[in-house]
């Protein structure tokens, strides 16, 4: 078959197929409305925390206001003693406790150093860091308005007013969906390529018996493939990104070529997977559960897995996918900058494509000429 022959099967034989169009097409559109959702707040706000006062001084009672009127926590609860306290974050009712220690004030008034706990919950990384950051923000203020008052008091000079104002380089909404999504969606643009081509090359094998190509019609089935994955990665790099007010701060170039090589290694995995299965449903049965795993070994979320998963880890698309793509949209890297990465998706995406043309072009062809 030709290429161009193949190009136009595999295009109609998708758009003929009502699962292949559901997975390849409607799946990538509902994901881009159905998956940022969950994060349309974007900063979470009056988590529950807990006070626990043992000074019992105006100092502390100073304390626990600007606490109460920060964003990010919400005062529940005051209990007498931290046993109380760590009952209450033991059982997810508070998010943090904050202790202050008795003789605070007394401290403060010697310009003695005074130690203050925080305690976080670590089931929730994102709600602890929130909350932790709230109450640092509250004994920050605490403390520079106690400074001024034992300088007024004691003639002493009054301490410089330093102010540390964050200003975020990237996620400038320091949004927990703007750095999440953008991270999640070269694995919904990878695994929807997957499934639909796996589960076309089972149907092919169904209806067949086999799964054999010519140079040229390889060539030409990969390209479609390559030409859908192009188009929904650019629906969710221009047009979703935008909608959902995503950061966007790379150059259109970058995007492109690293997007193009995300997509060829993407197409040539799945081309090489495809080619071991002989059924329809059990392709996507198998790989199903493979979209979480995938996510957490890219490193976005687990930095340092154990060294055989990280090797594992580095056989996969979406692990220099995500690097390079959130590296050029979102952090504004030039392609550079993310060489390494780009390195990476060129040699998956040529071995791939070798082990792929060898399974497809030449061991299913000698299989079925009986020397194989």
């Amino acid at each position: 078959m030709t290429f161009r022959g193949a190009f136009a099967l595999t295009v109609r034989t998708v758009f003929t197929d009502a699962s292949a169009v559901a997975t390849l097409v409607l799946a990538v559109v509902l994901y881009s409305f159905f998956y940022p959702a969950a994060y349309q707040a974007q900063v979470v706000t009056s988590l529950p925390v807990a006070v626990v006062d043992l000074d019992h001084s105006g100092l502390s009672r100073s304390l626990i206001r600007r606490v109460a009127a920060t964003q990010g926590a919400h005062l529940v609860a005051m209990p007498e003693t931290f046993d109380e306290a760590r009952s209450l974050l033991a059982t997810d009712i508070i998010d943090a406790i904050l202790v202050i220690p008795a003789g605070l004030s007394r401290n403060a008034a010697r310009g003695q150093a005074g130690q203050i706990m925080l305690f976080g919950s670590g089931l929730n990384l994102n709600r602890a860091k929130t909350t932790l950051v709230a109450l640092g923000e509250a004994l920050g203020a605490t403390g520079r308005d106690a400074a001024l008052t034992r300088a007024r008091y004691t003639g002493a000079p009054a301490p410089p007013s330093i102010r540390l104002i964050p200003r975020p380089l990237y996620n400038t909404r320091e949004g927990y969906g703007s750095a999440v999504v953008p991270a999640v969606a070269p694995v919904i643009i990878h695994q929807t390529l997957l499934f639909g081509m796996v589960m076309l090359a089972g149907t092919r094998r169904e209806g067949m018996g086999r799964l054999r190509f010519s140079l040229p019609g390889f060539a030409g089935v990969a390209s479609a493939f390559a030409t859908l994955g192009m188009l929904n990665a650019l629906y969710y790099q221009g047009w979703m990104y935008w909608v959902q007010d995503f950061p966007v701060n790379g150059g259109i170039g970058a995007a492109l070529v690293a997007t193009s090589l995300f997509i060829a290694a993407s197409v040539m995995f799945a081309m090489f997977v495809g080619s071991f299965f002989r059924t329809r449903e059990r392709s996507v049965q198998l790989l199903a559960v493979t979209t979480v795993p995938m996510f957490f070994l890219s490193g976005f979320t687990w930095p340092s897995p154990p060294l055989p998963l990280h090797w594992l880890a580095q056989l996969l698309p979406t692990t220099p996918g995500i690097a390079a793509l959130v590296g050029v949209n979102q952090m504004g890297a030039s392609l550079a900058e993310v060489h390494g990465a780009l390195g990476h998706l060129a040699l998956l995406a040529l071995a791939y494509g070798l082990l792929a043309w060898w399974r497809l072009c030449i061991f299913n062809t000698a299989a079925e000429k009986g020397t194989i």
